[in-house]
């Protein structure tokens, strides 16, 4: 086994530290100094560890929960589930890694800043494509992206309504992502059965071709993308 990084143990500790400083600091120069402090870790070091200063404080914590997602992940039976559970299953595992929602809904404000943005979309991205990966997609076309696109903003819309949500066990956020999956493979159904009509084919081909490049309606509740297996 090779010795850990004294640079990750380090890093690990400062964002341990800062989840107590967070929901009332948000993600902030003054966390991170805080969680230099409570964590020992020397502040000359700071700029090793989180060059971008709380923008990466911010990042290595959310990847620290994809890691913690895919570790989950590994440790669940999902063979019997239909492919669309699973997506679901693996959603709902890693909200529920999040030890208090305010680290997020700090995060939601954080990333909402223009000069953060760009950062924040990438790293919905990153937590899509590590549960595709987690779940054995190997696709290697352009359903790769669409794949990943969809889930993003699947997996944005669910943070949102979880957010608010204070129902038992998150059973409310649970019915909310199993719709917004139902209105992805609705679409997709509506396709596929264009293609085997002689009609729909006739009109896929023409005033219809678009489909080819839209996933799903652009709306809140429909979004763009597939879920299909990745078999």
């Amino acid at each position: 086994m090779e010795p850990e990084n004294p640079l990750n143990s380090a890093r690990v500790a400062v964002i341990d530290a800062a989840l107590a400083h967070v929901p009332f600091d948000g993600w902030s120069p003054a966390t991170l100094k805080a969680a230099l402090a409570d964590s020992g870790v020397p502040p000359g070091l700071a700029a090793a560890l989180f060059p971008r200063g709380p923008l990466d404080l911010a990042l290595a914590y959310h990847q620290q929960g994809d890691a913690r997602m895919v570790q989950a992940l590994a440790g669940m039976d999902l063979a019997t589930l239909r492919f669309r559970d699973r997506i679901a299953a693996a959603v709902m595992a890693r909200l529920d890694l999040v030890e208090d929602k305010e680290l997020v809904r700090r995060g939601t404000t954080f990333f909402a800043l223009p000069q953060n943005a760009a950062e924040g979309a990438r790293a919905v991205w990153g937590t899509a494509d590590a549960i595709w990966r987690a779940l054995g997609d190997t696709s290697e076309d352009v359903n790769w992206y669409t794949k990943r696109a969809t889930l993003a903003a699947v997996y944005s819309a669910t943070v949102l309504y979880w957010l608010g949500d204070d129902s038992p066990g998150h059973e409310n956020t649970r019915d909310f992502l199993d719709r917004r999956i139902d209105g992805v493979m609705q679409f997709e159904k509506f396709k596929a059965g264009l293609r085997d009509n002689p009609l729909g084919k006739a009109l896929l081909a023409g005033p219809l071709k678009i489909f080819d490049h839209i996933r799903a309606p652009r709306t809140p509740d429909d979004l763009p993308g597939s879920l299909k297996d990745p078999a």
